[in-house]
């Protein structure tokens, strides 16, 4: 049976590279709403629930396992590579886009359901044979551990969605000839029958379906909290995801010797589950009260694999417990419903009921109950969850009394769950170094992202979103954000329609909207809670936007809507999380700048925000090459603080752009008119359109030699979220910014003035940065 163990392993690897793969392929189509991850999911585990039931019904218990097994690895293979070129066309269909695209995966994901059950007839002419199909998912579980690190911080950073998948692939298929080899030397012996089980089986499969109910709902809830803690990088959630499986496989194995030894399997199933409700409780009590807490300031280790570390052991502390028990319960559940039967339909059965508990689980706590009860109750729930599936398989037999007693001792623990601390949704990996430097106001669990609103004793407000400010009122960031919506409609000859992609604190959509000239403002917001927090302590900033009668609103996935409008605008200004979030580099790539062009009037203008802080050099050379690369004509606008880089603006248009500067005092509004426009930009510092214009920074005629090796971030690698990802504890910002004004060369043919207007820039511009 040992030869099998690789088999299984090398099955994991390649599922979890694949699974990674898929994911972001998806979400490039479908968005990065809850909504749209709860498809890919259910779309994933569905496939997977359904092919293992049905490979005990289509394949013949008299086939030999070794060749069954090779024929779903190279099918899976096969399958994989066709999928890596379909869902890049689902892009242009425009209905029924997320269906299609679920559909791609679906004949894979059956293939690999059907994996484990083919492995287990391997087991059914050897004693013991559930400890060993215990094992089997245990090197499954291991090999998917193996696969998630090697494609969340190697594959996938290196070399994209196509490389990893031809490893993927080549998994398979190596597992696929290896197992006909197999075959032709392994000798099946006389069928071994077991003890029946002790009571009914549907006790146990109740038990295991909500044992995976509570296991996939405790990780929806859990990464998001840790990905707070973490920082939401690719790389946090690979750990996440790496930790969980860990502890998946180490109690699978665990569970697998424990089978060899118990004598009631079914009460040892049944004890487990009592014994996961208090694990949920200790990770519930870490990660809503003490982690968060926990002395770590994020820039404080020399670099930031050292961070990974350190991320990696709060993790192993957060989650061992819970998931040991969840691991263990599978080969338990297998122990306690075997009475002799296909060892293929045994394992079929509990897998299938695991996994459709772990849909409904994870369908449940992503969709519904975050947002509508938050982290704290939905974690309640789950432990009384817990309780009942130990109940059903404890109750029947006697002694009654430990069971309960341990029932009622339950009711402690789900009063210990502490709601998630508000310093945590606020500032994140940062809330240790915020603690007592602020007033937190408002704080809320949305269905994607969690958002918070800090005030200080001086007067700022800061506005959080997914761990980190977004947006305040502090001059160096009210700069940034009015510049973004004004250099969208004042260039523009004709800003008739504009479209803001991320509300935030409403600033920008704001400044946007107060030029006269603008008629329709749409804006796409992803969380449904920031334009509510931006209404209520933001309406002075962002002059009451949300409340304007030109203004329409819509909660969508910023990049699904403009790849599904068939609208056109004459100016789109995008405004991003920080480029290491995961999903954020979504709106960075060559692909999704075309389609901006594409949805472009002539004439129109596209803004992009571009952080150089808690970034590096690299991903910030990716971002501007890109943009760049899909508007040749575009052109850079810097936002320092105190003198020194902090972030800065990408303007694009098709045509050569030319700003008058005398035309720019008149819609400005210095010259009589509307004054709002003047205002806006007169409480962050500029008065005049000298003051405005200097700010450029350089274009890309200049900054040949400075992008000569940036790497182009396209959908198929989105290469700029794994550059990032390891700068985010870095502040190069003045080095990077300085960086590119050594390159910046006044722009003769980019602004004009009959009133000398274009020499008094060119002394301002020599002067300051």
């Amino acid at each position: 049976m040992l030869f099998v163990l690789p088999l299984a392993f090398g099955s994991g690897a390649a599922a979890l590279i694949f699974e990674v793969v898929w994911f972001q392929q998806l979400e490039l189509v479908m968005g990065s709403t809850a909504a749209s991850l709860a498809i890919l999911l259910t779309t994933f585990m569905g496939g997977m629930c359904l092919g293992s039931l049905l490979l005990p019904r289509f394949a013949p218990a008299e086939a030999h396992p070794m060749r069954v097994y090779a024929l779903i690895e190279f099918g899976i293979g096969v399958f994989g590579i066709l999928v890596l070129r379909l869902i890049p066309m689902v892009s242009g269909i425009a209905a029924l886009r997320g269906v299609v695209a679920a559909a791609c995966v679906l004949p894979p994901t059956l293939l690999m359901g059907a994996t484990l059950p083919a492995l287990a007839r391997q087991a059914a002419a050897v004693k013991r044979r559930v400890s060993w199909i215990g094992f089997f998912y245990c090197a499954n579980l291991v090999g998917a551990v193996l696969g998630c690190l090697l494609a969340g911080f190697h594959l996938m950073r290196q070399y994209g969605v196509a490389a990893a998948t031809y490893a993927a692939a080549a998994i398979n298929l190596l597992m696929a000839a290896t197992a006909v080899v197999f075959a032709g030397k392994s000798v099946r012996a006389d069928h071994v029958k077991e003890l029946p089980a002790t009571s009914g089986p549907g006790a146990i499969y109740a038990a295991i379906a909500l044992s995976g109910l509570c296991a996939l709902g405790a990780e929806a809830i859990w990464t998001r909290l840790l990905a707070l803690l973490f920082g939401a990088s690719v790389y946090a959630f690979s750990i996440i995801l790496a930790v969980f499986l860990i502890g998946l496989g180490t109690g699978s194995g665990a569970g697998s010797f424990l089978c060899r030894i118990v004598t009631q399997p079914r009460r040892a199933l049944g004890w487990c589950q009592l014994l996961a409700a208090y694990a949920i409780a200790w990770t519930a009590y870490n990660l809503g009260a003490a982690l968060p807490n926990w002395p770590i300031n994020p820039l404080l280790p020399p670099n930031i694999w050292l961070h990974f570390e350190i991320d990696f052991a709060r993790a192993v502390w957060a989650l061992l417990p819970a998931t040991l028990l969840w691991g263990a319960s599978f080969p338990l559940a297998l122990a306690a419903a075997s009475n002799g039967q296909d060892t293929g339909r045994l394992t079929s059965g509990i897998y299938a009921a695991n996994t459709l508990g772990a849909i409904i689980g994870a369908l449940s706590t992503s969709l519904f109950l975050i947002s509508w009860v938050g982290s704290q109750h939905a974690q309640q729930v789950l432990i009384v969850l817990s309780v009942i599936a130990g109940l059903l398989l404890l109750l029947p037999d006697k002694p009654r009394w430990p069971a309960l007693m341990a029932a009622v001792a339950s009711v402690l623990f789900l009063v210990s769950v502490p709601p998630v601390a508000r310093l945590l949704i606020a500032y994140g990996r940062y809330a240790a170094t915020w603690v007592g430097k602020g007033e937190i106001v408002y704080a809320a669990e949305g269905r994607n992202s969690s958002v918070a609103v800090s005030r200080f004793a001086n007067g700022v407000l800061t506005f959080h979103v997914a761990g980190k400010i977004q947006a305040s009122n502090v001059p160096r960031d009210m700069r940034l954000q009015r510049m973004l919506g004004h250099l969208t409609t004042l260039p523009n000859a004709h800003p008739r329609s504009i479209l803001v992609i991320g509300c935030g604190a409403g600033i920008t959509a704001g400044a946007v909207s107060i030029d006269p000239r603008v008629e329709r403002e749409t804006i796409v917001e992803i969380e449904a809670l920031v334009p509510t927090a931006a209404e209520d302590y933001f309406s002075e900033a962002n002059f009451g936007v949300l409340r304007d009668p030109k203004v329409r609103l819509l909660i969508d996935d910023g990049r699904h809507y403009l790849m599904t409008a068939k609208e056109r605008f004459d100016g789109i200004t995008i405004d991003p999380l920080d480029p290491w979030v995961k999903g954020a580099a979504n709106l960075y790539t060559q692909e999704f700048l075309e389609a901006l062009k594409q949805h472009l009037n002539p004439g129109g203008i596209v803004t992009m925000y571009v952080q150089l802080f808690q970034t590096d050099l690299e991903a910030v050379k990716s971002s501007v090459a890109t943009f760049l690369e899909v508007f040749p004509n575009g052109t850079i606008w810097g936002n320092p603080y105190q003198g020194k880089g902090h972030d800065m603006i990408l303007l694009g248009q098709v045509e050569p752009l030319r700003i008058d500067l005398d035309e720019m005092e008149e819609r400005i509004g210095y010259r009589g008119g509307n004054r709002r426009v003047a205002s806006s930009l007169a409480e962050v510092g500029i008065n005049s359109p000298v003051d405005l214009f200097r700010t450029y920074a350089g274009q890309k005629s200049d900054l040949a030699e400075w992008l000569s090796a940036a790497a182009i971030n396209h959908d198929s690698n989105l290469r700029m979220q794994y550059l990032a990802g390891l700068g985010l504890d870095l502040d190069d910002a003045a080095s990077i910014y300085a960086g590119i004004l050594a390159y910046r060369r006044f722009p003769a043919d980019l602004f004009v003035s009959t009133e000398g207007r274009v020499n008094s820039l060119k002394q301002a511009m020599h002067r300051q940065p």
